[in-house]
């Protein structure tokens, strides 16, 4: 949904659709649920259309919508005072419907989907104040500024959080997490068929 003038009066230019997959990406990182993910994102949009005369024409739109939507989720915490389940960070459900890429043999791709899953794994092993920088850097590409702004801290602590989430990260991945054709070959290896 695009939001333009009205009554001649400039508003802020707002495509909705354009931060739907970022907004529920997000709200799973947080909500750590599919189905609180879409009710978060939702509430969002619907808090967004109420709101958007407030938007400044030179503000950040992502950056609002995702204050908007971290605002909610603290407000529905606060609210209940439990924590948050566990659930995959990125599922790829919908991969039947996706065009296969032909510049990758079916072995590639399937490393890749498996480094991908292991990616996930270690994110969601990360504390959420972790998680969240990593998501909004890494995957939502929002400035270090933008970051600070939505969590309330300096850019400093910011930039900390992100090294020590980096660094933790990259931990959990070498600690164990093994590429699949490693695996291949040890299977191979310990069963007899290696020639």
């Amino acid at each position: 949904m695009r939001l333009g003038t009205e009554h001649g009066q400039p508003k802020a230019k707002v495509d909705l659709g354009e931060y739907l997959d970022g907004l529920y990406g997000y709200a799973l990182v947080l909500s750590r649920s599919r189905t609180e993910a879409e009710d978060l994102v939702q509430e969002t949009c619907l808090r967004a259309l109420r709101a958007i005369d407030g938007l400044r024409a030179q503000s950040s739109a992502k950056s609002w919508l995702f204050a908007i939507l971290r605002n909610i989720w603290l407000n529905q915490v606060r609210h209940r005072r439990i924590a948050p389940d566990v659930i995959e960070l990125d599922a790829e459900e919908n991969d039947a419907n996706e065009p296969a890429d032909r510049a990758h043999d079916p072995d590639s791709e399937y490393v890749n989907r498996v480094e991908r899953e292991q990616v996930r794994a270690a994110i969601q092993q990360l504390p959420l104040e972790f998680r969240e920088v990593i998501i909004l850097r890494e995957y939502e590409d929002l400035s270090y500024q933008e970051i600070a702004a939505l969590l309330e801290c300096p850019p400093g602590t910011v930039m900390s959080r992100l090294a020590r989430a980096r660094s933790k990260l990259r931990e959990l991945l070498s600690a164990g997490l093994m590429a699949p054709r490693a695996q291949e070959k040890e299977v191979g290896e310990t069963d007899g068929s290696a020639a």
